[in-house]
């Protein structure tokens, strides 16, 4: 439960070229191209040694659902989707990600930090709500996601 419009949040999770700003890991961001519901996307992130871009198509379904589709990049696959659900007391959220690496390394590096960078994801998400949005009426979330 996050005390925000699920409004603001999804505006907050499609505004991927802000990503860099206040995402940990996210170094750079590219928005290729984008339409009322739909964008193309390049992100480069970087923890430790390991520094990534890929590409991913990005469909916005406001203001409930965002689909992220893999394109292109160091993944044999990802995806991963997130839900806003209006609640009275604000908004549940579910992120739903599924992803495999092409390389072993890779893959067994970002197992040993995924939870941990999830966690981290979620509460950056959160943070940036209340930089922009306020505190007034918002309650302080424990951040959890649905994790597959």
């Amino acid at each position: 439960m996050i005390a925000y419009t699920p409004e603001q949040l999804f505006d907050l999770v499609a505004d991927v070229g802000k990503y860099p700003q206040f995402l940990p890991w996210c170094v750079k961001s590219t928005v290729r191209s984008q339409t009322e519901h739909e964008l193309v996307a390049d992100l480069s992130v970087g923890f430790g040694p390991f520094r990534e871009t890929f590409t991913s198509r990005v469909t916005l379904e406001r203001p409930s659902r965002i689909r992220v589709r893999y394109e292109k990049g160091p993944f044999r696959y990802l995806n991963n989707v997130w839900t806003f659900t209006p609640d009275p007391r604000g908004c549940l959220v579910d992120f739903f990600v599924d992803f495999e690496f092409r390389s072993r390394l890779l893959q067994n590096a970002m197992g040993v930090v995924f939870n941990e960078g999830v966690r981290l994801m979620v509460s950056a998400f959160i943070k940036r709500a209340r930089d922009i949005y306020g505190t007034q009426g918002a309650q302080t979330p424990r951040p959890q996601a649905g994790l597959s």
